[in-house]
């Protein structure tokens, strides 16, 4: 399985976050690219340990989805976005682009950290699923833009 932690799999990513432009238009869903960059750092900052969501455990969540967060299978198109994840402002195109790299930068540089914090609604998460949890969000966004 990809993994965001790989240095391969993550450049990748890169490349591909460089080929989107501000004019891509979905595949699905009703997010602009700019709103879909402001969407994907914030997984991103719960894995840095931020969680200004205030986000908080339900045990029906996690036993119905932790495992298909980090599971070979992709994450289906459409599916429901959480409310506290939605991004439906206007966003520059360029700064979002800027704060997402920066935020995949800061994630993969603390790629082996032994004591990050457990996920505030799924809980604890090995270093690989993580990385693959990670990889499979960006995937699926980038695919929803064509890239």
């Amino acid at each position: 399985m990809e993994s965001f932690f790989n240095s391969q799999s993550y450049n990748q990513l890169l490349e591909r976050l460089d080929s989107i432009n501000p004019d891509n238009p979905p595949l699905w869903g009703k997010m602009t690219t700019a709103q879909m960059m402001n969407h994907c750092q914030e997984p991103l900052k719960i894995a840095l340990g931020y969680n200004d969501k205030n986000l908080k455990s339900n045990w029906v969540v996690k036993l119905l989805f932790k495992k298909m967060l980090y599971s070979p299978k992709p994450f289906k198109k459409n599916a429901p976005t959480p409310p506290a994840f939605r991004s439906t402002a206007t966003f520059n195109f360029e700064e979002q682009k800027a704060e997402l790299k920066k935020w995949m930068q800061e994630l993969y540089n603390d790629r082996h950290n032994p004591n990050r914090a457990p996920h505030p609604v799924f809980g604890t998460f090995t270093e690989e699923q993580w990385g693959i949890l990670q990889w499979k969000h960006l995937n699926h966004h980038f695919e929803q833009f064509g890239v």
